[in-house]
């Protein structure tokens, strides 16, 4: 059985099909998606269609990623967020909780959306967009 160490300790896991990043075995990526040699996706998240997943960014917890999108850089996707169609989350930023980022929308720089915001416009530098906001 072969293991990598997302943080926690070794838990089963393989290097992805589509680009060589490290996959948990309890996380789906599909054939399609692209899992960069040093990205990771872990915990339950999933990773569908075209998706691109690269850079040191990191997908957990159950947090999917689906579309287009793609999540480049030091960025992370966490908690139960969802990145889709075809936006972008890169640079430093996160997003986490039950935050749905989708459209053509850009997160970036130090950018943090969390909470049940939704975002189909742009975040950037140290921008926080959280709790019911709705940013267009």
């Amino acid at each position: 059985m072969t293991t990598f160490d997302f943080g926690n300790g070794p838990v089963p896991a393989h290097q992805h099909s589509n680009g060589g990043g490290w996959v948990a075995d309890t996380a789906h990526v599909d054939e399609t998606a692209y899992v960069g040699p040093s990205a990771q996706v872990f915990g339950d998240a999933q990773v569908f269609d075209n998706a691109h997943v690269d850079g040191t960014a990191k997908v957990y917890g159950n947090a999917k990623v689906f579309h287009n999108a793609g999540v480049f850089g030091d960025a992370e996707v966490y908690g139960d967020a969802w990145v889709f169609d075809d936006a972008w989350v890169f640079d430093d930023a996160c997003v986490s909780g039950n935050a749905e980022v989708y459209g053509d929308a850009e997160v970036f720089g130090k950018a943090r959306v969390s909470g049940n915001a939704q975002v189909s416009g742009n975040v950037s530098g140290n921008a926080w967009v959280s709790g019911e906001s709705i940013l267009d």
